[in-house]
């Protein structure tokens, strides 16, 4: 895991008056699952929001593949987050009018694929997300759990090079949070896909190789995070 995929450099970010990044530094190697760690309103989320194209910084570079991401247009990254990203959020935000196959299979379809071939790809994520059977129920009619395995599994189902996971088992019970993070990470490392995780609960941070702290908008150079 030596080769860098993203980086990020010097990312400041305010709201009005209020800097919520302090000049970030941040590398993500290919295959890396790196966890962003660190108390409420550190800006952990916004780093990863930056991160994804989701916000655009207001100062610095996010490198992916040799281009500047922060000069793309809304356009250009929305377009990313539909090939080479995949976002799961807390609340997972599935598409309440659709079915949990239709959920999995709509970034397949945005990105051009049939509606046969994207169907049977979102049958075989839910498959391995052991939520096969509501395939067919809309989001109303399924448990918490339920619902994050469908947003994880329409995260995962165009075989993203990056995820981008904000607090994803934060909505959840301790085992369903664990089961979640327990599939996602073998699905991602069977992939060979990066992962970039926020998260304020231990268990959920120590499957990733590596642990970042942020405290006040930077990295505390300390290391000391809930890992110990």
């Amino acid at each position: 895991m030596s080769t860098a995929l993203l980086s990020a450099t010097g990312i400041a970010k305010s709201y009005g008056a209020t800097p919520a990044l302090r000049g970030v530094d941040l590398t993500v190697a290919e295959g890396e699952i790196v966890a962003i760690t660190g108390p409420s309103g550190c800006g952990k989320s916004t780093l990863l929001h930056c991160l994804a194209g989701i916000l655009r910084a207001d100062q610095g570079s996010i490198v992916y593949r040799d281009q500047d991401l922060n000069l793309w247009s809304e356009t250009s990254r929305s377009r990313l987050r539909r090939t080479d990203f995949g976002v799961l959020f807390q609340f997972g935000q599935l598409v309440p009018e659709l079915t949990a196959a239709e959920n999995v299979a709509l970034p397949l379809l945005l990105a051009g694929s049939g509606r046969r071939e994207a169907r049977e790809a979102a049958l075989g994520w839910l498959e391995r997300f052991d939520v096969a059977d509501v395939a067919d129920k809309r989001p109303g009619a399924m448990s918490g759990g339920q619902q994050q395995r469908c947003a994880a599994a329409r995260a995962l189902v165009t075989a993203p090079r990056v995820i981008f996971a904000d607090e994803p088992t934060g909505a959840l019970d301790q085992l369903s949070g664990e089961q979640v993070m327990a599939a996602m990470v073998q699905a991602v490392r069977e992939q060979g896909s990066s992962v970039v995780l926020v998260t304020h609960e231990a268990p959920i941070a120590a499957y990733a190789d590596r642990e970042v702290v942020l405290r006040d908008g930077a990295i505390d150079p300390s290391g000391i995070g809930i890992f110990g």
